[in-house]
């Protein structure tokens, strides 16, 4: 099935505490004149009792070589809210926002053409914090479409099917590691997690994450030695990412097709 804009619901997960930014992505989706549904964030903080019953505190911690912070919780809790919100529009594709995101001009150009190629995906990046070693599966339009062999995190903006977050959504508790850690296991929860490049946006939190502080600096990592599970769940995810895309068929540079 092709399909387009009026198939897709839009999703800005935002903190209500978060007034400013709320109010500056509003101001951007007006103006590209996208509609959209808030989407509450969760205060990890707030709600640190209930969450906590969601999460294994000491295996995601050796799986991140630091401690948890409260804000990773509420992330993960965010995004969700979200998709189970989508699953109750009916809609068929969701883009799912956080609100720190800076449109590029080619934005919904992107967007459409991304709906029009849904065949070739199941979830599609549309932009990034890391992005490591693609493999390119083919052209939409101007865009190359990637599968990565690397790490591929940050979820300021994507697309997700239905189907998708169906059947991904009882798959993701208890949490392990971060939401943007846990999605790009797409070789244990067997989905086409691609991007499109170059991406038509980006994110810019000013340096000030809700989750990790001022400069990270919330983070206290531990001692070189505690991090050992860490680096070796790291190595171990580059041979897994790349058995999967061999198994599927996504290994190897297909750069000459036109989705």
């Amino acid at each position: 099935m092709t399909l387009t804009r009026a198939d897709m619901g839009t999703w800005l997960i935002n903190l209500p505490r978060a007034v400013e930014r709320r109010q500056t992505m509003e101001a951007r989706l007006a103006a590209m004149g996208l509609p959209h549904t808030l989407s509450e964030g969760v205060d990890g903080k707030a709600r640190a009792t209930e969450l906590l019953k969601t999460v294994d505190v000491a295996l995601f911690e050796r799986n991140h070589g630091r401690r948890m912070l409260p804000g990773d919780l509420g992330c993960y809790h965010a995004h969700l809210e979200a998709w189970r919100a989508f699953l109750q529009s009916g809609k068929p594709v969701a883009l799912i926002l956080e609100d720190d995101v800076v449109f590029h001009d080619d934005f919904l150009a992107a967007v459409d053409l991304a709906l029009k190629a849904d065949a070739h995906w199941d979830m599609l990046k549309l932009n990034k914090v890391r992005a490591k070693l693609p493999v390119c599966q083919g052209r939409i339009g101007p865009y190359v479409l990637n599968a990565y062999a690397g790490p591929a995190t940050g979820l300021g903006a994507y697309l997700i099917k239905r189907e998708t977050a169906e059947r991904l959504l009882p798959r993701l508790l208890p949490i392990t590691c971060m939401i943007d850690y846990e999605i790009p296991r797409f070789f244990a929860h067997d989905f086409r997690l691609f991007g499109l490049e170059p991406f038509p946006s980006h994110q810019d939190d000013g340096k000030v994450s809700m989750i990790t502080g001022v400069n990270l600096g919330d983070i206290e990592k531990f001692r070189w030695y505690r991090r050992l599970p860490y680096y070796r769940k790291k190595a171990a995810n580059y041979f897994r990412r790349i058995w999967w895309l061999a198994r599927k068929g996504y290994l190897f540079p297909r750069c000459q097709r036109h989705l």
